[in-house]
């Protein structure tokens, strides 16, 4: 009696499980049915052609979700988190969110008038300090660094402009 209980309460925890696999198929899907209406472009240095990759994403998709249910259906069930490094106990440290949450906000604002450097360096020195950093010029000098390499990172690699702000024509 004690075996059917538990087989009873596995499958009532894990039919949660099932939606996700449900999710996955209906992404499959959408990703296929998506790719299907793709217009058949090949060349003769791509004989393939762009459709194929998300037919390959898809179909992986609709393998893992079937390939998922069956494993909830056999009672596999996820291994139980080992735990991080977080006290449940105690309250969550809203001075910290909001710092965070102020830090992004700021940057969100500042982004177009300053620039992407400008405000990069102050989101990473801020969101430094709200996570406990006391080193504010290392804070700022790691942060300026960063917003630097992202800055021409995306302009040089990817050819992806971020604003320049007051710094036009400098950077």
């Amino acid at each position: 009696m004690t075996t059917e209980a538990t087989t009873a309460t596995t499958s009532v925890r894990d039919r949660a499980q099932y939606g996700l696999c449900a999710a996955l198929a209906l992404v499959g899907v959408v990703v296929i049915v998506d790719a299907s209406r793709l217009g058949a472009v090949t060349s003769s240095n791509d004989p393939i052609g762009p459709r194929a990759m998300p037919f390959v994403v898809g179909g992986a998709l609709l393998v893992v979700a079937a390939l998922y249910a069956l494993d909830v259906f056999r009672g596999g069930v996820g291994e139980a988190e080992a735990g991080e490094d977080v006290e449940l106990g105690q309250a969550a440290d809203w001075r910290t969110v909001a710092l965070l949450a102020g830090a992004f906000a700021l940057n969100a604002v500042l982004i177009e008038p300053l620039g992407w450097v400008i405000s990069g360096a102050l989101l990473f020195a801020m969101s430094a300090f709200a996570l406990g950093n006391r080193h504010h010029v290392r804070g700022l000098a790691i942060g300026v660094a960063l917003s630097l390499i992202t800055f021409y990172g995306f302009a040089i690699g990817l050819g992806v402009n971020l604003p320049a702000g007051i710094l036009q024509g400098i950077l």
